[in-house]
């Protein structure tokens, strides 16, 4: 789709995503207008099956880094992982306050204290409140979503004004009863909007997402027919639903019980905030669990992924420490598999029915509702906003050119779109629109206490080493006498099982021996020989058995 192209324009504002383009998760979209920077969203995203070993992908921050003086602070639109997981890696590199929903803003204190972060500046805002952050004025609007404290925001700065969606749905009958803000939406399209960026998940799906009451009458079915424990795996942080399947529990007479380190926390926060309400008295610890019948106990857990460490994963492999799985157990998965999760999920369902478990999932049963808009409700925000501009964001590719398609066919001219690529810098003002230049960016992995020191090529090496396995070959020489003192002894790793292959690994020893039989040992050319050792084994290995293992030459100095 083209772009007018107006280059030195006054007073631009600049828009660059650091994530949340092209993919889902990891969102964060950069502001910028003359010297003021604010930023929606810091998130992170789930590491790809090739990511081997890392626990988290975050944004490359090196724009912001360069400019951290001129950033004003974090608007966060909710608390899901991928709007607020990159929060404590980020800030240390670029100290900012945040601004968000209490309940967004108590999740990232929890996050916070599990970093060991202090004095981080916080500021809570409600719906419709308005923070001023130096040229920029911005207005938080309530959405609805699967989590409490989303929102839209308004963005004006001199240039105009930008509305960012954020994550939501048109419910209108939502657990809290607090609908969308459409009348402030529709007074902001009544004013005049510059530019939307609007996230894109469910551009695919006609009509209008499910309610999220809908599912209520089910677990009321669930409940009503359920003879045993219930036992309910959903992400921690959806309490809306958690506080819906409560409800429903005290209704028939279930106690409470939190299981898993995030479902704890999270409940906990979200109790001692009001977000959600449980009784005290019917609140029990999992070590009390076999105090009660089973048909009073209604378990909260994680592992609605088939995530390997967690709750459900864990009760359905017995290598949970406080519940094992029983025949009389109903499980519900509240949750529909996030892409490349299937077979996690599939590998515990099918353990699960191994422990004779009944199981509810979202294939068998209207357990779970999006928490994104689908097409009608995507159609409603473009009606009602009326950008001059668009920019869909929050979305594979796919679904990025989908939802631009989506506004031309609302009237939208194709020439005032843009599909964003992750680091390009989108410049606009009221009458032109052109992309500058690109910025530093791509993905950060955190692999432990480790950040950003898990690159490209220790990923190949990983993925290698999954594959094919290793070879040590190990020697000590006197480099003095020119002399093999010990060796060559060979350890094989993820290779082949030596006790049952010695032939071969006899046969390896014998390459590695001709090697240094021919060879100067005087320690000059030490690393040309470990690369003639490597070269050979190599090609020996594979002509005898078609694999390529690493191999690591050691060579001792005696």
């Amino acid at each position: 789709m083209k772009q007018q192209v107006q280059m030195n324009e006054p007073s631009r504002l600049r828009i660059v995503a650091l994530g949340g383009v092209d993919e889902i998760g990891k969102n964060m979209y950069v502001f910028e207008y003359e010297d003021d920077i604010i930023v929606v969203d810091c998130g992170s995203i789930f590491p790809k099956e090739d990511m081997l070993g890392v626990d988290l992908v975050i944004p490359d921050v090196t724009y912001l880094v360069s400019k951290k003086s001129h950033v004003r602070g974090f608007l966060l639109t909710h608390g899901h992982e991928d709007h607020i997981g990159a929060i404590p890696y980020v800030l240390r590199q670029v100290p900012a306050p945040l601004y968000g929903t209490k309940l967004t803003l108590a999740l990232v204190d929890l996050k916070m204290k599990e970093h060991r972060m202090g004095n981080v500046e916080m500021h809570v805002v409600r719906p419709r409140d308005v923070v001023q952050l130096g040229k920029f004025t911005v207005q938080f609007i309530h959405v609805s979503h699967s989590i409490a404290g989303a929102c839209a925001m308004a963005i004006t700065c001199p240039a105009g004004t930008v509305l960012a969606s954020g994550d939501f749905k048109v419910d209108y009958t939502p657990v809290d009863g607090e609908i969308t803000d459409l009348q402030t939406l529709a007074a902001y399209g009544s004013r005049g909007v510059m530019a939307m960026l609007c996230e894109s998940t469910n551009v695919e799906r006609p009509g209008f997402t499910m309610s999220e009451m809908k599912i209520s009458e089910t677990f009321d079915d669930v409940f009503r027919d359920a003879k045993g424990r219930v036992i309910v795996a959903m992400f921690a942080s959806n309490i809306h639903r958690m506080q819906m399947v409560v409800d429903v529990g005290l209704r028939y007479g279930r106690r409470i019980c939190f299981i898993g380190r995030s479902m704890v926390n999270v409940s906990r926060v979200a109790m001692e905030i009001g977000e959600l309400h449980v009784p005290p008295e019917c609140l029990i610890d999992v070590d009390s669990l076999d105090q009660y019948l089973e048909s009073e106990v209604l378990v909260f857990t994680t592992g609605s992924q088939g995530e390997p460490m967690a709750g459900l994963t864990r009760m359905a492999f017995a290598e949970h420490r406080k519940l094992q799985i029983r025949p009389s157990d109903l499980v519900v998965i509240s949750a529909t598999p996030i892409p490349g999760n299937e077979k996690f999920i599939s590998r515990v369902i099918n353990q699960l029915y191994r422990c004779g478990a009944q199981v509810i999932y979202s294939a068998m049963a209207e357990v779970h509702v999006s928490g994104h808009a689908c097409q009608e409700e995507l159609k409603l925000m473009h009606a009602l906003v009326r950008p001059k501009y668009f920019i869909p964001i929050h979305g594979e590719y796919r679904m990025l050119w989908q939802h631009a398609e989506l506004a031309e066919r609302m009237g939208m001219d194709g020439r005032n779109i843009v599909i964003p690529e992750i680091g390009q810098v989108i410049e606009m003002t009221e009458n032109t629109l052109a992309l500058g230049e690109q910025v530093p960016t791509g993905a950060i992995m955190v692999d432990g206490l480790g950040v950003g020191d898990v690159g490209n090529v220790v990923l190949r090496d990983r993925k290698h080493l999954s594959e094919d396995g290793l070879i040590i070959a190990v020697m000590a020489i006197n480099r003095d006498e020119r002399k093999l003192i010990s060796g060559p002894d060979i350890i094989s790793r993820g290779f082949i099982y030596v006790r049952e292959n010695e032939d071969i690994i006899e046969a390896t020893r014998e390459v590695v021996r001709q090697i240094l039989e021919g060879t100067d040992l005087s320690g000059e050319n030490w690393p040309d020989l470990k690369n003639t050792i490597k070269d050979e084994l190599h090609r020996f290995i594979f002509e005898k058995i078609k694999r390529n293992p690493m191999i690591l030459p050691i060579i001792l100095d005696i």
